[in-house]
């Protein structure tokens, strides 16, 4: 797990949003999903809702993943201990992965030659056996390049990936790809791509490439957005001889082309007769001439069609026999919020939908994508806000369909810019730039006690926001729990958990009720919240207000519009909720609105007997760069705290409260000491300014056990200072310099006897580090040695710059600590939480 023996690291949670572009996701025939998050390629199991990994190697960000075998394929690949993904970026970068399901190790293979020059928006891939398959990709230039890719039989062995063609079909971009084998003529494929005007273009080439032009289909009055050609594995002898090609556009419409073999190229003429253009096109591929004709026009999505799929074989018993057949069955997804599952009548053909899923949700803003599982049991949509959407038919019987929401994992789908742990480190909560604030925690199965057990999930989103979230404090001491923001305005938001929250916590299993027993819960009078049509403000829905829903918009006629905000039903909920609930009825009500800075705040943090709490904004001169104290109960600004000309970038208390640490853009950080009169009045005074470093100062953090702290900069340094017979501060160590820009620093107690600790180090490269740390004090002065514990395999941190560093908090009592718990948040959109036993 790690490079060093003295300490395991395990990975606990990782929570990450979907990018938000088309052909993002894949769900390969391993059973487990792929898709983007920023610069990673994260893989979730949809069985325990939980991302298993993320894969570091992209530096921009990932547009497209394709599993070989994809669920398409799983029939060929029954028995596979290896599977492989691609993926590509907006750079035009492809990179191949493998998947060992042995002991599930992730390897990077190989990166692509002769990428694209413009970003990846499609790959499709065909499996001709199983050591060999054929893949195309497209780019946002209008280039499809063909490649042939070997996999090798025996572990020692590597993959052959080799460009078999480059076509510049287009001038445009080309958005979506199919690749099928034609019909009765083995090692002879048929490539269709669509993109921006309207035609889909079909090619035919062998085995070795020499793809050339032979139709275009006319049909859709809109942009291509989705192909998918069926397998040629139904029973009769006439569908054995035809594949059928499903196609999607803007134009709301779906149409199904069935692609038929007619006859030997000596055999068959055609006359020239109205009803011939009627019939479609007709093309030649070796000694073989096939015809394009449409089979069915599928009208029922009422917004851009974004995918269709073509339902994984599945296997039947045909006389006795197991056969893999290709079931009529078509999956779509819409920007209407729906998907829909369409099939022929038994009676007539006539092509129906037969499931429709999704439209009662407000949340999803529309579906960019959607994918059946490998047995057609399942299907999973990703929507505009970054989130996941899965269905799974419950029905024991073939004629009755039943489709239940299922738990999925969720996350951020922007940078996440701040994390603090609850005072009692029961849960996590994360702000971010997509405007959201969220609470992850554990759920504890009921199956069994075991560590293996924990299951992370996102239990509420208490701020639903209208301007990006820069910072976020838990605001410590006793009480309900509390907490402050700071967005892209200049106003700090407080908001106070309602009821509805704290009954869930109590099924959580982490022992919620530690930092806020229940007896004291009947003092809180608020349920939920309500968010407000602007999406600035929440509005709190009291407990024995009246259960009518309001009359809105003046009491119209009750028509649904899209300006409405539906009305929040906040509950207790008894299993972690799923999209729909978390994006409008788990809110907190806003308590507070503290005015005061200038402009947009940048960092909170709050005391540790929970009395004060200081904000700073972004500052380009001395008066913007105050510091603000406000008084937690009344909320009044009871200190403006002055030193700094730049940006404040990070606050921190020490553990005694005695003191704030300051650090800037103006390289400085500052020490003021905060003190309290005999009359409960705030004094705060400037002890010292130091300039510690030779660019911007990131991060800040104390020691738990004194008066040191560290701070971390641009000038990818990590230092130890020390305060000395509370007046004078003097730097007491260096770490040696590190790889990159070192954005974030956590600083946790191991001994309180030793004055030993651990400081954990982010970087801009997304790595993380731990330091061990020793603090001596003699009357000469205090002094400190330090070694290197830990350096965090790749595949276990973060692919983008670490935001910040958050130890979860250690009992004040225990003085030896041996498994300690450390969260993360980086611009990858990712959470993390690690594990380390010392």
């Amino acid at each position: 797990m790690s490079e060093n023996a003295k300490i395991e690291a395990k990975r606990v949670f990782i929570g990450a949003g979907c990018n938000r572009v088309v052909n993002n996701v894949s769900w390969g025939a391993s059973g487990l999903v792929s898709f983007g998050a920023q610069n990673a390629v994260a893989i979730f199991c949809p069985k325990t809702a939980q991302i298993r990994t993320t894969l570091p190697g992209h530096k921009a960000s990932v547009n497209c993943t394709h599993w070989l075998p994809s669920s398409k394929f799983a029939f060929k690949a029954k028995n596979w201990d290896r599977h492989y993904l691609l993926s590509g970026d907006s750079d035009g970068i492809i990179i191949l992965w493998e998947l060992s399901t042995l002991n599930n190790n992730w390897r990077h293979v190989l990166q692509l030659p002769l990428s694209h020059k413009k970003g990846v928006t499609c790959i499709t891939a065909y499996m001709v056996s199983e050591t060999d398959a054929m893949f195309a990709s497209a780019s946002s230039d209008g280039v499809v390049n063909v490649w042939d890719v070997s996999f090798p039989s025996l572990s020692t062995e590597e993959c052959k990936v080799l460009c078999l063609e480059s076509i510049c079909a287009d001038s445009k971009a080309i958005v979506t790809l199919s690749l099928a084998e034609l019909p009765q003529n083995p090692g002879r494929f048929a490539l269709a791509f669509g993109g921006l005007d309207n035609k889909i273009k079909l090619y035919c080439g062998e085995r070795t490439g020499k793809f050339t032009s032979v139709c275009e289909l006319k049909g859709h009055t809109d942009w291509i957005r989705s192909l998918d050609f069926s397998l040629p594995l139904n029973s009769t002898e006439e569908s054995a001889n035809s594949i059928m090609l499903v196609s999607s556009s803007q134009d709301k419409v779906i149409r199904i082309w069935k692609l038929v073999l007619v006859g030997d190229v000596g055999s068959w003429r055609r006359e020239i007769t109205l009803a011939s253009y009627i019939e479609g096109p007709v093309f030649v591929s070796g000694t073989f001439t096939y015809q394009i004709s449409v089979e069915s026009v599928l009208i029922g999505h009422e917004d851009w069609v974004y995918s269709v799929e073509w339902q994984p074989p599945v296997i039947d018993s045909i006389d006795g026999r197991l056969i893999n057949h290709q079931p009529l069955s078509i999956l779509s997804a819409s920007m209407d919020k729906t998907m829909m599952i369409w099939r022929p009548e038994k009676k007539t053909g006539v092509w129906v939908n037969v499931v429709c899923v999704g439209e009662l949700s407000h949340c999803a803003l529309g579906f960019y994508g959607g994918h059946w599982s490998p047995n057609g049991l399942s299907i999973l949509a990703h929507g505009y806000g970054g989130s996941f959407h899965l269905w799974r038919n419950v029905s024991s019987s073939k004629e009755a369909e039943n489709w239940q929401m299922q738990k999925v994992p969720s996350g951020h789908f922007a940078a996440v810019t701040d994390i603090t742990w609850a005072r009692t480190g029961e849960y996590l909560l994360s702000v971010s730039h997509d405007q959201t604030t969220r609470v992850f925690s554990s759920w504890k199965n009921n199956e069994g006690n075991e560590v293996e057990d924990e299951h992370w999930h996102e239990l509420a989103r208490p701020q639903v926001h209208g301007h990006d979230i820069n910072c976020v404090a838990m605001v410590q001491g006793k009480g309900n729990h509390r907490f402050v923001s700071g967005a892209e305005e200049k106003v700090v938001r407080v908001f106070e958990a309602p009821l509805s929250f704290l009954k869930t916590l109590n099924h959580t299993g982490t022992g919620g009720e530690g930092s806020f027993p229940e007896d004291l819960q009947g003092d809180v009078q608020v349920l939920g919240a309500n968010m407000s049509a602007l999406g600035l403000s929440q509005k709190p829905i009291y407990l024995h207000s009246s259960s009518e829903p309001l009359e809105r918009n003046g009491g119209g006629e009750g028509l649904e519009t899209f300006e409405t905000v539906p009305e929040a039903a906040p509950a207790e909920l008894k299993e972690p909720p799923i999209e729909d609930q978390l994006a409008f009825h788990t809110l907190w009500p806003e308590s507070h609105k503290l005015y005061g800075h200038g402009n947009e705040l940048f960092s909170l943090c709050s005391d540790h007997k929970g009395n004060l709490v200081a904000s700073s904004c972004k500052a380009q001169s001395p008066s913007m760069a105050e510091i603000w104290l406000w008084e937690v109960g009344t909320w009044k600004a009871v200190g403006r705290l002055q030193s700094h000309s730049l940006t404040v970038t990070h606050l921190e208390f020490s553990y005694d409260d005695t003191l704030l640490l300051s650090v800037s853009r103006d390289r400085h950080f500052s020490v003021f000491s905060i003190q309290r009169t005999d009359n409960g009045e705030v004094c705060h005074k400037l002890m010292a300014k130091v300039e510690a470093h030779k660019r911007i100062i990131w991060a800040c953090s104390w020691n738990p056990f004194g008066h040191q702290f560290a701070t971390s900069s641009r000038d990818k340094t990590v230092k130890i200072w020390s305060i000395e017979n509370n007046t004078r501060i003097k730097q007491v160590l260096a770490l040696p310099q590190f790889g990159s820009s070192v954005t974030a620093v956590a600083w946790t107690g191991l001994d309180r006897k030793e004055k030993s600790g651990c400081v954990a180090v982010g970087m801009e490269s997304g790595l993380i580090e731990l330091w061990n740390i020793k603090i001596r004090e003699t009357e000469e002065g205090t002094t400190a040695t330090a070694d290197l514990a830990l350096r965090l395999e790749p595949f276990m941190c973060h692919v983008s710059a670490v935001n910040r560093l958050a130890w979860r908090p250690i009992d004040k009592y225990e003085s030896n600590q041996s498994l300690l718990r450390l969260t993360s948040c980086g611009d990858d959109n990712c959470v993390r939480v690690f594990d380390f036993k010392f």
